[in-house]
């Protein structure tokens, strides 16, 4: 007899985006685009807040692309398949590599240790692979004269912009900085990864008002696309936990609750099931179009909603 699965209540999404603010985001005048950022932040700030756990999913894919964006500003070969494989595969014990380590880096920017500026120095340039000093002093010194009294995405690009000041190599650095602050300035938990994968390459040549302004049309059009992200993820979410399999075991019980939360997993033999019984129900998911296979290959496939 087959039954629905159970699993923690998803929360549901906000209001859809307004038209305008869609396309305010994408202009070129920038109070209009200011305006539009700040409007498209309040509607992402439920989602933010949320505990909800496609909210751990959610950022784990933002944290994706904006490793794979600060990789591309680098010259690195890596996109997102090749981090996802770095992470994904990698065994307990194995060197990630600079991009997985990169990607590490990105991932721990959703969690709320994220916010504790005293770990910054020593914490941050690893993920990067950069030197402790000078940065250390910067970060310090960032963590620790915050006061609110500039508008968030003023101060959080500023702050991002110091740190731009130490050498191109700490731009990866500086935007997750950026996002770190910018959350802590709108009172979220934890921060969203938004501004790596959304501000162009040409902005990282600008100086005073002018990169203010290039990262605040960046970030409107990143909270546009994470909630267009949050949307999808909770409606694939909400039909994997709706889905009737037959006989739902534990280890099953289990691959959903992990669906929910992790970017991509394997078909591994659980405490009750082989291999092989893995393998038959990631088919039958995605068979039913409930989740997707992402790498594309016919061996070492890893699967994600």
């Amino acid at each position: 007899m087959s039954r629905a699965l159970k699993s923690p209540k998803l929360a549901p999404n906000p209001p859809a985006l307004p038209r305008w603010v869609r396309q305010g985001v994408g202009r070129d005048d920038v109070e209009t685009a200011m305006f539009s950022a700040g409007a498209v932040l309040a509607a992402l700030d439920p989602i933010a807040r949320s505990d909800d756990p496609v909210g751990i999913l959610w950022r784990k894919r933002l944290a994706l692309s904006a490793a794979a964006a600060v990789c591309q500003l680098e010259g690195r070969r890596e996109g997102e398949a090749q981090l996802r494989d770095a992470f994904a595969l990698r065994k307990p014990g194995d060197d990630p590599g600079p991009a997985g380590r990169m990607l590490i880096g990105w991932r721990a920017l959703g969690e709320a240790r994220a916010l504790r500026s005293t770990d910054w120095p020593a914490r941050l340039p690893g993920f990067f692979d950069l030197p402790l000093e000078p940065g250390a002093e910067v970060l310090r010194d960032i963590g620790t004269r915050f006061v609110g009294r500039i508008p968030p995405l003023h101060f959080a690009a500023e702050a991002a912009r110091e740190v731009l000041a130490l050498g191109p190599t700490w731009r990866g650095l500086a935007l997750w900085l950026a996002d770190a602050l910018l959350a802590r300035a709108l009172g979220w938990d934890r921060p969203v990864q938004l501004l790596a994968a959304h501000l162009p390459r040409a902005a990282f040549r600008m100086e005073g008002e002018a990169w203010v302004a290039a990262c605040t049309v960046a970030w409107g059009r990143a909270a546009v696309t994470a909630c267009d992200l949050h949307v999808d993820l909770t409606r694939r979410a909400t039909a994997l936990r709706a889905a009737h399999l037959r006989r739902p075991g534990k280890d099953t019980a289990a691959i959903i609750a992990a669906l929910l939360t992790e970017d991509a997993i394997t078909a591994q033999a659980g405490a009750e099931a082989s291999d092989r019984a893995a393998r038959r129900l990631f088919d039958r998911l995605t068979s039913l179009g409930l989740v997707r296979e992402l790498t594309g290959r016919p061996t070492f496939r890893l699967y994600g909603l």
